[in-house]
């Protein structure tokens, strides 16, 4: 393995239901991947692939709760590297192919699913993070029109996109599917009551007519302001985050 034991933690996501090894300073899975596996909606016997999967996280959470096909494609070889040890720890099979999304590797280029789910790098140009790792995971290499014409190229006819995204982002997400993804729906994900939303979670269906739908937020945390120790998560986030629910829609 690319770290040495000593640089990763072991994690517990899904109340104990999975152990997820990451690095202790590179980049780290916490809620975005969880949440983006509660927007899912896969069943039994369908594929999916995670696009950028890093470590794994997101592929692993719905593959706790259905018996999927599924496919991870990480670009860092380290982060590849774990993602299969994660799968293998915890006892669920899931390939991961090391590659660039703008040159698809084999045997992904060849092969279509009925879900991808992403989580895309959150932020642009700018000073980036001292660690590499962490630095690529969240800073764009690949613009997100270009992830997202990535995406949709390894859907099936009528497969789902399932994204998470910064709420400023929305309009290029919107613009990126125009005209070849619909039935979008939009979930916003509000850090507390009253307060705007962050971030949004999108579902889309390739080659669908439907109309878009914007659904009510998901209130993560209690409360109008952190003023406890520990998480505050609100019971809906919860029964997520440590249950394996899915997103309501």
């Amino acid at each position: 393995m690319g770290f040495a034991p000593e640089q990763l933690s072991h994690d517990a996501f899904l109340g104990d239901k999975l152990v997820i090894s990451q690095p202790l300073d590179g980049f780290r899975a916490a809620t975005d991947p969880v949440l983006l596996a509660a927007a899912c909606p896969a069943r039994t016997g369908e594929s999916v692939l995670d696009l950028g999967c890093g470590v794994g996280t997101a592929g692993l959470c719905v593959l706790s709760r259905v018996e999927v096909t599924c496919w991870g494609l990480e670009v860092q070889p380290d982060y590849a590297e774990l993602a299969r040890h994660n799968a293998a720890q915890n006892n669920v099979s899931m390939q991961v192919v090391t590659g660039d999304l703008t040159a698809m590797p084999a045997p992904l280029r060849d092969m279509s699913f009925d879900h991808v789910i992403t989580n895309p790098p959150f932020f642009g140009a700018g000073k980036r993070a001292p660690d590499a790792g962490r630095a690529r995971a969240r800073q764009e290499d690949v613009t997100l029109d270009i992830w997202i014409d990535a995406a949709l190229r390894r859907l099936k006819p009528k497969g789902w996109l399932t994204l998470i995204h910064r709420a400023e982002r929305l309009p290029e997400v919107i613009s990126a599917l125009k005209d070849r993804a619909g039935g979008i729906e939009i979930k916003p994900l509000a850090p507390r009551a009253g307060k705007a939303a962050n971030r949004f979670i999108l579902r889309a269906r390739k080659g669908s007519l439907s109309v878009a739908k914007l659904h009510n937020p998901l209130i993560l945390h209690e409360g109008l302001n952190h003023d406890i120790d520990g998480d505050s998560y609100s019971s809906e986030a919860k029964a997520i985050l440590r249950h394996g629910d899915l997103i309501k829609f």
